[in-house]
């Protein structure tokens, strides 16, 4: 007879193997679902000025400061298997010097989107309303990442203002042609891997429709010729990012 230990083991074994199949079962599922996720992204305005662009920064450097429309439907991300996306807008630009110099992209605006079934958490993206009076601390707590009555996936933003102000290696970035404003994401599964953004067809996933908006910068302004409150950045409802989970 086997004793007590060897059948836990036993019990164990059987477990972890019939977990690890149903997870892995789970996470290749996600492929036979199909995908056409769209986004039309266009520039709203952008303004480059000079100064200091972070508290932290020891000099004064041109920076610029880009504002955007958004309206992406990205519902059919969020599957059985999603527990959250992380939705990013990058800004690309070719170098001064482009022999010598590769281009350079940098993030102006990002946000993490739950899924329904995802515990909610004070990093994770509130969607502004349009409302002019301040929400409750209440409210905050029950609000979601999508506009209201619209489905997870529905990201509409109108004129809005970055998370991050870009500048460049060499300080200048004022002038710059054949620039680029580029949605990205990263899919964050329950179980399997991360998925990030595919613009081909692959199956039954098409490529993304729309995301990108190409645009110049503009000649350098004088700082006394712009109001600090147009040179804000948005804090969104995860500003507390990195709090611990």
């Amino acid at each position: 007879m086997h004793s007590s230990l060897v059948r836990v083991q036993n019990v164990f074994g059987f477990f972890t193997s019939v977990a690890f199949t149903v997870a892995a079962v789970i996470a290749v599922s996600v492929l036979l679902s199909p995908q056409h996720p769209s986004a039309s992204l266009e520039l709203r305005n952008v303004q480059v000025v000079k100064g200091r662009p972070h508290y932290y920064s020891t000099k004064r450097e041109e920076y610029a400061h880009i504002k955007f429309d958004l309206d992406a439907d990205l519902t059919s991300l969020f599957k059985w298997n999603t527990k959250q996306i992380f939705l990013y807008i990058t800004a690309s630009y070719p170098s001064s010097s482009p022999s010598t110099i590769p281009s350079s992209e940098a993030v102006i605006w990002d946000a993490i989107i739950p899924s329904d079934f995802a515990r909610s958490h004070a990093n994770t993206y509130l969607h502004p309303t349009t409302s002019k009076t301040k929400p409750s601390k209440k409210s905050k707590q029950k609000g979601k990442p999508y506009p209201e009555g619209a489905s997870p996936g529905i990201v509409r933003l109108s004129n809005q203002k970055p998370k991050y102000q870009i500048t460049d290696v060499s300080g200048k970035i004022a002038e710059r042609t054949n620039a680029t404003l580029n949605l990205h994401w990263n899919i964050q599964p329950w179980v399997g891997a991360l998925v990030w953004t595919n613009t081909k067809t692959y199956g039954r996933w098409e490529g993304l429709k729309g995301g990108v908006s190409g645009f110049e910068f503009p000649a350098l302004k004088g700082s006394e010729t712009v109001k600090k409150e147009e040179l804000r950045t948005e804090t969104g409802g995860e500003r507390n990012r990195g709090s611990p989970a």
